[in-house]
């Protein structure tokens, strides 16, 4: 039987590159409604994504609305009261208004597992939707709008703005996926799966514990706050529904709809996700959610390991 030793990081990024410039492509020749709705889809993939880092040490965050909010309104009020408007520096802005906040509660929740850990954080993002909720002069439960973002100076014409920030949107979302598949392969990564299979032999190993999920989870909250500036900017909107416990939810969804095995099933069950509350609000409005619920338990049911473990299955038995 032959191994496969870990992708180095010049093959990941290339086909990263690859990647990007496919889906530059496929943006410019999809329909508009297409493009914006796939934007959607890849801005809220990052913050899935960083469910998926956490998932890999046995934890499931249900409160990631609260870095998926604090980034997008970090963005937002960077954008109409500051004036920046690059979509990078904004994006940057919002991974990082969202590492900051989430960093002292790191150490905290780094002490639970399951039920608690899921509570403490969701608990955190109600708390922020209550804040939200109260402060008028960041436009209470209305919230308030953006104009269109820049890049590197430049502003789109009108009939281009959403490849834009389509092609932004991609391009970190294919970053991020490399970064991420490298962190995956490597040793830290791999200890965090031995956290989620036996603790005890980990810190036998002399790796702390407490110390790896903490930094997994600000991983996932910088992603997060990235994945909320990204969608802010897409969708011109920001309110505190950002924070409420259904986006949560629908991000723990497309993770586990997922699986940890690959980068690239978050993304796609993103993408599937927007796409059926599209077509479902709109020709079945009241149901669109049983359809997602009965296809989440065949999933769970059929790949219990998720979409990606469909990859794992082909490497593997490539590798035979």
């Amino acid at each position: 039987m032959k191994t496969s030793s870990s992708p180095s990081a010049t093959r990941v990024f290339g086909l990263g590159l690859l990647c990007a410039a496919g889906l530059l492509a496929a943006g410019a020749l999809a329909p508009r409604w297409l493009t914006s709705l796939a934007t959607l889809a890849l801005a809220n993939g990052l913050v899935s994504l960083g469910i998926v880092v956490m998932m890999r040490t046995g934890v499931v965050p249900f409160g990631q609305g609260l870095v998926f909010a604090t980034g997008g309104y970090a963005a937002a009020l960077l954008f109409n009261f500051a004036g920046v408007t690059d979509l990078l520096v904004l994006t940057a802005t919002g991974a990082v208004a969202a590492l900051v906040l989430a960093a002292p509660f790191a150490p905290l929740l780094a002490r639970y597992r399951g039920i608690f850990f899921a509570m403490l954080t969701l608990a955190l993002s109600m708390v922020l939707y209550g804040l939200l909720m109260k402060t008028q002069s960041l436009g209470g439960s209305d919230g308030f709008n953006t104009g269109r973002p820049t890049l590197l100076g430049w502003r789109a014409p009108d009939a281009h703005a959403h490849l834009l920030l389509w092609g932004v949107t991609a391009t970190v979302a294919c970053l991020a996926a490399g970064l991420a598949r490298l962190y995956f392969d490597s040793q830290r990564g791999l200890l965090s799966l031995g956290v989620r299979e036996n603790e005890l032999r980990v810190e036998y190993l002399g790796s702390s514990v407490p110390s790896l999920v903490a930094s997994n989870f600000l991983i996932a909250a910088a992603m997060g706050g990235a994945g909320g500036a990204l969608a802010v900017m897409a969708l011109g909107h920001i309110d505190p529904n950002f924070s409420y416990w259904t986006t949560s939810g629908e991000f723990v969804f497309v993770a586990i709809l997922a699986g940890h095995h690959s980068v690239v099933a978050v993304f796609v069950g993103s993408l599937l996700l927007e796409l059926v509350r599209s077509f479902s609000s709109a020709y079945f409005p009241n149901t669109w959610q049983l359809a997602m619920g009965v296809f989440l338990l065949l999933v769970i049911r059929f790949l219990p390991d998720g979409l990606g473990s469909l990859a794992l299955r082909r490497r593997t038995g490539s590798t035979a």
